[in-house]
């Protein structure tokens, strides 16, 4: 429509929404449908953060809060960075947003203009180049496909600066393949990025609890020369299982702290008061639960990474990280679906598994590597089971 900014028209919906939709209007319309689409925990979450939660209600913890955040939680947010991380971060370098996409939001907004490259690894999560397009700037896509395990190496980083490249982002783990760097991975690339001192970092580690294999590594923890040009992003949505509460911090340089505040200040001015308190409790309190929740996803992933493996043309790495399979099916393009849908695309596969086996996943294309799709073991093991079952029965169905 005429009316609509030029701005709008650069960018896409998020596909992993609009699966997910698809598949809630199926459900509601009577189909049987098993819902692999959505990247969120199911477990619930914590007691001790909902009891947080109803008691800073019952107190009257309500009212407005300051732009960057309740100063209980920014200094939540310094201690997990200096436990887990070792990071000495100061009070005024962190902040809180509603969601770790608003942290990415902000950041890009406040700092990109016309002409100003973002270099994205591919297969990237899906908000990434187009809020770097909204922002008006330019994303540059390096490749990071199954050859390297899905993380960027060195050269191709190197190949992919320009000097009008503004900032770098890594997510690690990675949402969709479940890719993590170790520690030597990422000093390798710190050193590339010490020889362009005008690029900065943009590490998305939200699934730093969900790490399997290894031990965590961020950025500025390998290299702490990088940290005045790192911004540190996480949040409660993983780690906690608080989604739907929206909380999302960071810890970043003070100017570009006060540029997000300034423009956060005209949107959404802060997050929940309720929300925030609640997160102190999730960053302040125990995390033993964590231990079983690791154990389930990593019997979760096996199972599902040995099944996909034992269907024909489907080869899936077995990811340390996050809750994701990124499995290739390059071997059952060009086929037709048993109703005689063509499968060309990994779009038309995954369009004909949702109809034909009632199955929702998410297309590799969405995350900018075609012949792949994105599968989230985040649900049940019977639930798993079954559509590991539907999805073997029509791949057989492929012809």
């Amino acid at each position: 429509m005429a009316f609509l900014s030029e701005a709008l028209g650069r960018i896409k919906p998020s596909p992993t929404v609009g699966i997910t939709q698809k598949a809630r209007e199926l459900k509601q319309a009577g189909r049987d449908v098993i819902a692999l689409s959505a990247g969120e925990p199911d477990f619930d979450t914590p007691q001790h953060i909902k009891d947080a939660a109803i008691e800073a209600i019952q107190s009257g913890k309500t009212k407005y809060t300051n732009i960057e955040g309740i100063a209980e939680l920014r200094e939540a947010v310094r201690a997990k960075f200096r436990r887990d991380n070792s990071l000495d971060v100061a009070i005024e370098e962190t902040f809180v947003a509603t969601g770790g996409k608003q942290v990415i939001f902000n950041a890009l907004m406040a700092t990109l203009n016309p002409g100003d490259e973002v270099v994205i690894p591919v297969p990237y999560w899906v908000s990434y180049p187009d809020i770097v397009l909204l922002a008006g700037g330019t994303p540059v896509f390096a490749r990071a496909d199954a050859g390297s395990g899905f993380k960027l190496t060195a050269e191709e980083l190197d190949r992919r600066i320009t000097t009008s490249t503004k900032w770098l982002i890594l997510n690690s783990p990675s949402n969709p393949s479940g890719a993590a760097y170790s520690a030597a991975e990422l000093r390798e690339l710190a050193d590339v990025l010490m020889r362009h001192p005008q690029v900065h970092i943009l590490t998305d580690d939200i699934y730093e609890k969900l790490t399997y294999e290894g031990t965590f590594a961020t950025i500025a923890e390998v290299e702490p020369a990088l940290y005045g040009r790192t911004l540190t992003l996480n949040g409660v949505s993983k780690s906690h299982a608080m989604t739907g509460w929206r909380i999302g911090y960071c810890a970043a340089p003070v100017p570009l702290v006060k540029a997000m505040a300034k423009l956060q200040s005209q949107s959404t001015t802060h997050a929940s008061s309720i929300s925030q308190w609640a997160s102190v409790a999730a960053l302040n309190g125990p995390e033993d639960f964590l231990k079983g929740w690791r154990k389930s996803f990593v019997d979760r992933r096996d199972r599902m990474v040995t099944g996909l493996n034992a269907i024909e043309g489907v080869e899936c790495l077995t990811p340390p990280g996050a809750f994701y399979v990124f499995p290739s099916i390059e071997g059952l393009l060009g086929r037709k679906t048993p109703k005689g849908r063509p499968v060309e695309t990994d779009e038309d596969f995954v369009m004909g598994l949702i109809e034909e086996g009632g199955v929702a996943l998410v297309h590799g294309a969405a995350f900018g590597l075609p012949g792949h799709f994105r599968l989230s073991y985040a649900a049940s093991m019977t639930e798993l089971e079954a559509a590991l079952a539907r999805i073997g029965d029509f791949c057989a169905q492929l012809r």
